[in-house]
């Protein structure tokens, strides 16, 4: 996302066909219901499942769907890519979903005191667009003004949302640390992701990060010794129930819709979906485990919303990718 003179953008804003832009918010509504909702379904996950083998379990077996429907609707070579852009999925997959999502079913695992409550997550896990603009910073990009001012509010108001509910001084500073690092593998992964060679499709993308995502955390897990003394039996139809929804829903659908939008739309608006995750979560908190809705909590949520309304009115959608020129069919030139 280089920087463009203003006249070139108000062009660009002007040529987006309605249909794309329907197509974009339908995908960010997925991906800010869809994975606000994951931070409970991971939490009851893991009340009898370990933690990174269910991850794994998880995205394999969204891969192997995923993969199953475009080989019935494209035929043969429908996941035929060159073996670099293989290699560059695998290490977005990697870092999203190993070292991202990995690390947050980690730090919400564990007896109470121990592990991160999903709430607090859903904060911590905040800081992804105020690293992504950074790392945008850092590599020549320049975000408007507005775009800094909307992150940044939007940041506040988690902060509001959160507090009247869990202290800081009540989180687990090994569990803190380990959501601030799942959030800085997931903003790296996200920035890479428009950077380099990855395949042309972005459902054939998702299977090939989430199957490189399910190894690397099934061969972490394994290492960890997750599966010593694990029966299956012991397994409860709750957390079995938990772990299908994130399968379906946190896994198919939103992350597929994520990719999408990764090669659709701006960084800083795919983004905002962090700002939005947690009221999804405070609200499903109040229907299932009776979580009660202050008045502290409404003003964050508030504050949420009007940062979210900054950082889409500052970024918006890209225009369609060139004609290709080089590489795989239908991806466009340096990408």
């Amino acid at each position: 996302m280089s920087s463009r003179p203003t006249s070139a953008t108000n062009a660009v804003d002007s040529a987006t066909p309605p249909t794309r832009t329907a197509l974009i918010w339908t995908a960010l509504v997925l991906v800010y219901l869809l994975w606000g909702s994951t931070y409970l379904g991971i939490r009851v996950a893991v009340e009898s499942l370990p933690p990174l083998i269910s991850a794994a379990m998880r995205f394999a077996a969204a891969a192997v769907v995923l993969a199953v429907v475009l080989r019935v609707r494209r035929g043969p070579g429908a996941l035929r890519v060159p073996p670099r852009r293989v290699g560059s999925a695998a290490l977005i997959g990697v870092l999203l979903l190993a070292g991202g999502n990995g690390l947050v079913v980690l730090a919400e695992s564990g007896p109470a005191g121990t592990a991160v409550p999903s709430g607090v997550a859903a904060l911590l896990v905040a800081t992804v667009p105020l690293l992504v603009v950074l790392l945008r910073t850092v590599g020549g990009d320049r975000p408007r003004p507005w775009t800094f001012a909307g992150v940044t509010l939007g940041f506040a108001g988690l902060v509001v949302l959160v507090l009247p509910r869990e202290g800081v001084d009540g989180v687990p500073v090994a569990g803190a640390l380990t959501v601030v690092a799942a959030a800085a593998s997931w903003s790296v992964g996200s920035y890479l992701s428009g950077r380099i060679r990855m395949p042309a499709d972005p459902f054939v993308a998702t299977v090939y990060e989430m199957t490189a995502g399910a190894a690397v955390l099934a061969l972490v897990g394994v290492a960890r010794g997750e599966l010593r003394g694990f029966s299956f039996a012991e397994v409860t139809g709750r957390s079995w129930a938990a772990l299908a929804y994130l399968m379906v829903a946190g896994s198919l659908v939103a992350f597929t819709a994520y990719v999408w939008l990764l090669a659709h739309a701006p960084i800083s608006l795919v983004s905002t979906y962090a700002y939005v995750n947690p009221v999804v979560a405070v609200v499903l908190g109040a229907l299932f485990v009776a979580e009660p809705i202050t008045s502290q909590v409404l003003l964050g949520g508030a504050i949420i919303v009007v940062g979210v309304a900054v950082v889409v009115s500052t970024e918006r959608p890209r225009r369609s990718p060139p004609p290709a020129v080089e590489g795989t069919a239908g991806e466009p030139a340096g990408r």
